[in-house]
């Protein structure tokens, strides 16, 4: 198949899932084009014969205030269709790639190309951004005019239904790990670099915004480390980094807390980990706990979203109310102080992690993809 993938390019979840399932389909002979405003972070580290990048280009005029990026990538889209005969956009996250490829798929039908449109929803798409009434027209209208829908977790499938008057059929498809680069690997010489002393190593990941609660993440490394010799590695950046490095400079050893920024290696450093911490405010699958724990990680996580689907709650780690720092402390010291469980968690951990093998759900993908094209004309 030529498949086109539309995303954002970062190292936010949906562009990690996205650009990961383009180069597993690269692998497996498929063309992909990436069709998106830079390229995406993750092809960065290597060349595939298979992968192409097309890039959007914005045009300044003294006319916009904001660039029409969805008008820009609506024509990129067609653009591309026409001269390397796509078979079937695939376009992640839902604001503004669903509406741009309705528009570039209905211009694409009036010159006799039918080409259809999946729209795999990523969670803020749905339960954030997309319930403000500024896009949730265009958001159910989009969703709707797809050809298929998927969703990356039952909770985000729910949620959809809840929020928006959706009459598609939507198919979970989960997040997905690739084990061939998310591994336990033997760090000895930098864990020793970072916990000298054999301190505990925590570890947190984000985009460092409101909704991942990462002050929650230092008040509870807080209360640990007054408890046991702990570090804490916050790798990630973004709008809360600032307030939680003041917060850790104020409340606990800043000695302990390191503040890693946008980390291109991460599988390096959950390789060190003893425990991952992820309170977030809500989740649609829990992406960055599903890499620790394929690291054998366990985690200590709020009940949020679909995080319950992927960290089994006392078997591999520990899910509490959003909030409760006290609780999520409690139970990571209970945990960090009994080796023999930690290292029960740390094996549960892994077989967890397992059933989200991309070499299990790439096929789901490929079978989705040809069930849209057997249908022939959709919407």
């Amino acid at each position: 198949m030529n498949i086109g993938i539309v995303c954002y390019p970062t190292f936010g979840g949906s562009g990690v899932v996205a650009t990961e399932l383009g180069k597993g389909l690269a692998e497996k002979g498929h063309n992909v084009h990436f069709i998106t405003y830079k390229e995406p972070a993750r092809l960065l580290d290597a060349f595939h014969e298979n992968i192409f990048f097309h890039e959007v280009r914005l045009n300044d005029y003294p006319l916009f205030d904001y660039a029409p990026y969805e008008t820009a990538l609506a024509s990129k889209l067609v653009d591309v269709a026409i001269n390397d005969k796509l078979d079937i956009f695939h376009v992640h996250y839902a604001i503004p790639h669903a509406s741009a490829a309705y528009m570039a798929r209905q211009i694409l039908l009036q010159k006799g190309i039918n080409i259809p449109v999946i729209t795999t929803l990523h969670g803020t798409d749905i339960t954030l951004v997309g319930k403000d009434p500024t896009y949730e027209p265009v958001v159910t209208y989009s969703i709707n005019q797809s050809c298929g829908v998927t969703a990356v977790s039952e909770s985000l499938k729910r949620d959809t239904f809840a929020h928006f008057d959706i009459k598609n059929e939507i198919t979970v498809i989960p997040n997905f790990i690739d084990f061939s680069r998310f591994k336990k690997t033997n760090k000895d010489h930098f864990k020793k670099a970072i916990a000298p002393n054999g301190e505990k190593i925590l570890i947190h990941t984000s985009n460092f915004r409101k909704v991942k609660r990462v002050e929650d993440v230092v008040h509870i490394f807080c209360r640990i480390s007054s408890q046991m010799p702990a570090k804490l590695l916050m790798i990630g950046d973004g709008p809360e980094r600032q307030n939680a490095e003041i917060l850790a400079r104020n409340s606990c050893s800043s000695l302990d807390v390191r503040f890693l920024g946008k980390q291109e290696a991460i599988e390096e450093l959950l390789a060190v980990g003893d425990l991952f911490l992820m309170p977030s405010e809500s989740e649609s699958f829990g992406l960055a706990a599903l890499e620790a724990m394929a690291c054998e990680v366990p985690v200590i996580s709020s009940n949020a979203g679909g995080i319950p689907e992927v960290n089994i709650d006392g078997v591999t780690g520990y899910l509490l109310n959003i909030g409760d720092v006290q609780g999520m402390a409690d139970k990571a010291i209970e945990l960090l102080k009994d080796e023999e469980k930690l290292a029960t968690f740390k094996r549960n951990a892994f077989a967890q992690a397992q059933q989200f093998n991309i070499e299990q759900i790439l096929p789901q993908y490929e079978s989705f993809y040809q069930q849209i094209l057997d249908l022939g004309q959709c919407k």
